[in-house]
């Protein structure tokens, strides 16, 4: 992976504005929820596009490898289980998990658990082959905005609109610790809100560091103006490491984030039209940014480290190589 190199290589194109993106375990497909009420399953090598009608925005989205299941979590509160190839006309299962909007999903390493969290301030796991629900968990007290399950599996971490992260002990399904992400949240005395929530949440693969994305130095909740942020909490410690920002002080949300192998941490933006912003581990400022087409609403990286994901309002996902460009 070279970040230096990064250039788009695919440009998958739809209708409707896009909320969310997921590549699939293969690395074949990518799914993207729009606002057109459903689930849009690209394969990326030809363009072809599949609808799943999930009648709900979509922002959770998540892969069950060993039976090739994908899943999605609306915000109408239910979790779905569709079939990643062929015919994804019909869901396999349904669960109505939540009151309220799903946020955001997780699948546990062994893929036996899956975590949702929302509006309704409740953590709940979920058997994944029978749909069962195996625990909630409570603690929040403003809306959950992101799940994490950490690469040993034996801890789930969540986030919510206030930037207090739990961390919850799967053995005794109690929490461990909790801490805070000061900067990504603000109460906006004029708009009288808070504005802030961790809108993207991951581990480092060997579960040093976790990786959470917002906004910042906030001067108008109701215009969303203020600089995108990822705030890197070393594990162990449970200690904020550093608090990413750009050097270009660039405007909008980090909407989402994700720690490449190497250590690399990477963002998208939703301001000035959007942005790839790349960091080390020991630096504020970005060593390399890449600019956008159109504002940036999530962000996933490929199964084999070189691609990224990126769904846009416009209704683009732009798939990205981290690499020399492949001449044809």
């Amino acid at each position: 992976m070279d970040a230096t190199k990064t250039h788009v290589a695919h440009d998958l194109t739809h209708d409707s504005p896009l909320i969310s993106c997921r590549f699939d375990p293969s690395g074949n497909y990518v799914f993207a929820g729009a606002q057109d009420y459903s689930v849009w399953r690209f394969e990326i090598s030809t363009g072809a596009k599949t609808a799943i009608a999930t009648d709900s925005w979509v922002r959770g989205i998540g892969f069950l490898k060993t039976t090739d299941i994908c899943l999605t979590a609306g915000y109408d509160g239910r979790l779905m289980w569709w079939p990643i190839g062929g015919d994804v006309t019909q869901s396999v299962k349904t669960v109505q998990a939540h009151q309220g909007w799903i946020r955001a999903i997780a699948v546990s390493p062994d893929e036996s658990l899956i975590a949702t969290v929302g509006n309704d301030l409740v953590v709940r796991l979920w058997n994944s082959t029978d749909g069962s629900l195996v625990h909630e968990l409570t603690g929040h007290e403003s809306h959950i905005y992101n799940v994490a399950f950490h690469p040993s599996g034996k801890h789930l971490v969540t986030g919510d609109l206030m930037c207090n992260v739990i961390h919850w002990d799967l053995d005794s399904q109690k929490q461990a610790r909790t801490w805070k992400a000061e900067s990504l949240q603000k109460f906006d005395t004029t708009f009288v809100a808070t504005i802030g929530g961790f809108r993207g949440m991951a581990f480092s693969k060997d579960g040093n560091w976790l990786a959470c994305s917002g906004i910042t130095n906030v001067s108008n909740a109701f215009a969303g103006v203020g600089n995108p942020a990822v705030v890197v909490f070393d594990w162990e410690a449970g200690t904020q490491q550093i608090e990413h920002l750009s050097k270009g002080k660039l405007q909008g949300v980090a909407w989402g984030v994700v720690i490449h192998a190497d250590g690399t941490r990477i963002a998208a933006t939703g301001g000035n039209g959007g942005y790839l912003l790349f960091w080390t581990g020991d630096a504020v400022d970005e060593f390399h940014n890449v600019k956008l087409k159109d504002v940036a609403r999530d962000l996933d990286l490929s199964p084999d480290g070189l691609h990224l994901a990126t769904a846009h309002h416009n209704g683009h996902i732009y798939i990205h190589r981290m690499a020399e460009k492949i001449e044809a």
